[in-house]
């Protein structure tokens, strides 16, 4: 009877741990599903934020942009035919200056909706490029390399990976108060690595986990698409290096 009952008890203990088992697995398969679900939605609004950006950058340069330039040449045209006292002169002048103001405001708002370097020549010249109107723009010191072989990625891993770098800039920008920027970018073997790195304020990492904002956001989606993974390493008064991998 013993035996008997030891050989139950043991069955029961079994079939427990089996049962057990099998509730940790379909856990897990629940799990995984959220997560797929959650990756195809980041997947769907990145890419339709990218086409909505691409659709108003078109419609910006090819609408609007055309529109004033053609204004702009019908003002020279008339400027010629007539006859004007210098102080009218000077007032369509200043008006001629306003309007080529407002072209090239456009064109910088189309660029960064959607850089033209990007789609005509790919990434590496659209980051070179990138980097030398942020210098232009603030005289930051800008240092990018590429490292390796130039590998053509599928064109929505080059967008976000120019999105990254784009906004980590940005950030750096706006708040670190640095004089000097390096841009790192490795494809030529996976995975790929890109560094950004500052020598600003730099800043208490613990605040960062207090204070997410749409910048650091942005950017966790577009590693956790292309399957990646990122460390900030900084601390105040000595810079920052932002260190990301990934699998695209």
């Amino acid at each position: 009877l013993l035996g008997i009952g030891y050989l139950g008890y043991r069955n029961f203990k079994t079939r427990s741990q089996l049962a057990h088992s099998q509730q940790e697995i379909q856990k897990q398969k629940i799990i995984e599903l959220e997560q797929n679900r959650q990756l195809l939605s980041i997947d769907a609004m990145m890419k339709g934020q990218e086409e909505e950006r691409s659709r108003i950058a078109k419609d910006l340069h090819d609408g609007l942009g055309g529109l004033l330039s053609g204004t702009k040449l019908s003002f020279m045209n008339v400027k010629e035919k007539l006859v004007l006292s210098p102080e009218h002169t000077q007032l369509f002048n200043r008006s001629l200056t306003m309007l080529d103001n407002t072209i090239g405001d456009l064109r910088k708002v189309s660029h960064n909706l959607m850089p033209a370097t990007l789609v005509k020549y790919g990434l590496y010249d659209a980051l070179r490029d990138f980097c030398d109107s942020i210098h232009a723009a603030t005289g930051i010191k800008m240092i990018y390399q590429s490292y390796g072989e130039k590998r053509k990625l599928n064109s929505t891993a080059e967008v976000f990976v120019y999105r990254i770098i784009q906004e980590l800039v940005n950030n750096t920008i706006k708040h670190a108060n640095a004089s000097a920027i390096i841009v790192q970018l490795t494809t030529a073997e996976q995975p790929i690595r890109i560094t950004v790195e500052d020598n600003g304020k730099g800043f208490d990492k613990a605040l960062l986990e207090q204070n997410k904002g749409n910048g650091l956001a942005n950017i966790s989606y577009r590693v956790q698409y292309l399957h990646g993974q990122y460390e900030i390493i900084t601390a105040p008064g000595e810079g920052t290096s932002v260190n990301i991998t990934l699998t695209a």
